[in-house]
C-alpha cells in the first residue's frame, strides 16, 4: 500500500508527469474519501492537496477535469554492487607480522 513518504510517479492521460512524494494522508470529510498532500518534485517545488479515493492512492486511474489521472508508487533502484574481487592463485593473507601501517599524514622533521 502506497503510504507517508512514499514517491509515486504521477500520470497524466497515460503519459508521466512529475514525481511526487506524499506528505500526509488525512480522512475528508466525505467517507471513503482521503485528502493527499503531494510534494511535487519539479523545478519550483509545489505542494498540493487532492481529494482521492484509497483505491486511487493506490494505482487506479482516476479523472480529474475529464482527464485521465493515476499514481503509480515508485521503489528506489538497488546500487549495483562490483564483483568481489578473486584472489590470485598463490595469493594469500600476509604472513604474520608483514602487514605495514601507511598513515595518511605524516610528521615533519621538525614535528619530532
Amino acid at each position: 500500500m502506497t503510504g507517508i513518504n512514499d514517491v509515486v510517479l504521477v500520470y497524466f492521460e497515460e503519459k508521466p508527469l512529475s514525481f511526487a512524494r506524499i506528505e500526509d494522508i488525512a480522512a475528508d470529510h466525505k467517507p471513503g474519501w482521503y485528502q493527499v498532500t503531494l510534494l511535487m518534485l519539479q523545478v519550483p517545488l509545489q505542494v498540493v492537496t487532492w481529494i482521492l479515493r484509497d483505491v486511487y492512492v493506490n494505482g487506479e486511474e482516476f479523472t480529474m477535469n475529464g482527464k485521465r489521472m493515476r499514481l503509480e508508487r515508485v521503489e528506489a533502484p538497488q546500487p549495483a554492487r562490483a564483483p568481489a574481487a578473486q584472489p590470485a592463485p598463490g595469493d594469500g593473507p600476509p604472513p604474520a607480522g608483514a602487514a605495514r601501517v601507511i598513515p595518511l599524514a605524516r610528521k615533519k622533521k621538525t614535528d619530532r
